[in-house]
C-alpha cells in the first residue's frame, strides 16, 4: 500500500510541476529577446496546423461529452484521448513556431512588425481590441486549464472517477472555450500573416 500511496504521491507533484512548468517555459519561448535560428520558412505552415488541431479538439471534446451523456465509457475514454494528444501535438507546435517566428500583430497589413499610422483606423483598432479582448482570457485559460487536463486524466487512468467527474465540471467548460477561442483567434489574426 505504501507503494501505492508513493507512486501517486510522484505522480501529483509532476502533475504540479509540469502545470508551473509549461506556462513557464511557454512565456519564456515566447517572449526571448531572441528568436531560436535555423528553422526555416517551414514553421509558417504551423498556425494554420495549430488552428485545425483547436478545431479537431472542439469537435472531440463535444464528442467526448455526448458520449460519456449517454453511457458509453469507452467511446468517451477514446475521445478525450484523443483531444489529449491533439493538445499536446498544439504544446508542441506552438511552443516551435513562438520560440522561432517573431509573433503576428494584428493589423500589420505590411508585415513591418510595427503597426504604423496607416493601419491605425477607427475599424481596425476597433476590431483589434474585439481580438485582444478575444486572446487574452484565451491565453489565461490555455495556462490555467494545464492542471485540470493533468489532473482529470490522472483521476481518469487511476479509477478515481468521482474525483474525475468533481474536476470535470471546471476543466471541461475551459478546455472547451481554450480550444473555441483558439480557433477564433486564428480566424482573426491570420490575414495578417506573413505571405
Amino acid at each position: 500500500m505504501s507503494s501505492l500511496n508513493n507512486n501517486q504521491n510522484i505522480y501529483l507533484k509532476l502533475i504540479w510541476v509540469l502545470s508551473i512548468a509549461i506556462p513557464v517555459v511557454v512565456a519564456i519561448l515566447i517572449f526571448a529577446p531572441e528568436k531560436i535560428n535555423g528553422a526555416g520558412d517551414w514553421v509558417y505552415i504551423l498556425p494554420h496546423l495549430n488552428a485545425t488541431f483547436n478545431s479537431i479538439t472542439t469537435i472531440v471534446l463535444l464528442l467526448g461529452l455526448y458520449f460519456i451523456k449517454n453511457k458509453n465509457i469507452k467511446a468517451h475514454k477514446s475521445m478525450m484521448s484523443i483531444a489529449f494528444v491533439l493538445g499536446s501535438l498544439f504544446l508542441v507546435s506552438y511552443v516551435i513556431y513562438h520560440s522561432t517566428a517573431d509573433s503576428t500583430i494584428y493589423g500589420d497589413l505590411n508585415n513591418n512588425g510595427v503597426l504604423d499610422d496607416a493601419e491605425k483606423t477607427n475599424e481596425l483598432m476597433w476590431w483589434r481590441g474585439l481580438y485582444v479582448g478575444i486572446l487574452l482570457p484565451h491565453i489565461v485559460l490555455a495556462a490555467v486549464v494545464v492542471p485540470f487536463v493533468l489532473f482529470a486524466f490522472y483521476y481518469a487512468l487511476s479509477d478515481k472517477i468521482e474525483k474525475h467527474k468533481k474536476i470535470v465540471k471546471w476543466t471541461f467548460p475551459i478546455w472547451l472555450i481554450v480550444s473555441v477561442t483558439g480557433v477564433v483567434v486564428y480566424l482573426m489574426i491570420s490575414p495578417y500573416y506573413p505571405k
